[in-house]
C-alpha cells in the first residue's frame, strides 16, 4: 500500500477528538484490566508532563486521571490506540455489530471471530460505510472507521480514502447527532 495513512495514527485520531469524548475514552481506559502496559507509560507520561510523582499520578481518583489524560498535548500511538478500542468496545457496540454484518463477517456482539479474516471486498466495505452512516451518528462512524484503517490498514485499506478528510471529526457527512 503506497497510501500515506499518517493522518490514521491513533494519536492523531485522539487527537481530532473532542475533548469529552476523549475523557470518556481516558476513563474506560483507566478501567481496562488489560491495558496494564499502557496504563504505566500513560502514567510515567502524565507524571513527566505535570512535574509529578508516578505515585501521585496513580492515588488519583480515576475521574481526574481521565482528564489528565485526555488533555495531554500527545501521547503515544500505544496509549492512543488501546483507548480508542476501549472506547469502541464499551460504547459502540452495536455499530461495529452492524457494520460487519453489513459486511457478511461473521462476529460476537462485534467482535470478529476468526484470527484471519480475508480482506473484504473494497465496493463492498464502501457500500457497508455508506449504509453505516444512515444509521448512526457521522462522528461515530468516522472515528469507527478511522479507527479500522489505524489498527489494521492492509484489511481495511479502503476505508482510508472514503475517510480522508473526516477521520475522527464532528459534523462529516451522513446522519448527524450523538
Amino acid at each position: 500500500m503506497d497510501r500515506d495513512l499518517t493522518n490514521f495514527r491513533p494519536s492523531k485520531i485522539w487527537r481530532r477528538m473532542p475533548l469529552e469524548r476523549r475523557v470518556d475514552a481516558a476513563g474506560l481506559f483507566w478501567d481496562d484490566e488489560h491495558s496494564a502496559d499502557q496504563q504505566l507509560e500513560a502514567i510515567a507520561t502524565i507524571a513527566t508532563h505535570m512535574k509529578f510523582r508516578p505515585r501521585s499520578i496513580v492515588a488519583l481518583e480515576p475521574a481526574k486521571r481521565a482528564k489528565y489524560l485526555a488533555q495531554l498535548p500527545t501521547i503515544t500511538d500505544a496509549i492512543a490506540a488501546r483507548a480508542l478500542v476501549n472506547y469502541h468496545l464499551e460504547r459502540q457496540r452495536p455499530m461495529m455489530g452492524a457494520f460487519l454484518d453489513l459486511l457478511g463477517i461473521p462476529h460476537e456482539n462485534g467482535l470478529i471471530n476468526e484470527d484471519q479474516v480475508a480482506k473484504p471486498d473494497a465496493e463492498k466495505v464502501k457500500q457497508a460505510a455508506k449504509d453505516l452512516a444512515e444509521k448512526y451518528p457521522a462522528e461515530d462512524v468516522s472515528l469507527y472507521l478511522t479507527t479500522l484503517v489505524s489498527q489494521d490498514p492492509e484489511t481495511w485499506e479502503s476505508l482510508a480514502e472514503i475517510t480522508e478528510g473526516t477521520e475522527g471529526t464532528e459534523g462529516t457527512e451522513g446522519t448527524k447527532g450523538s
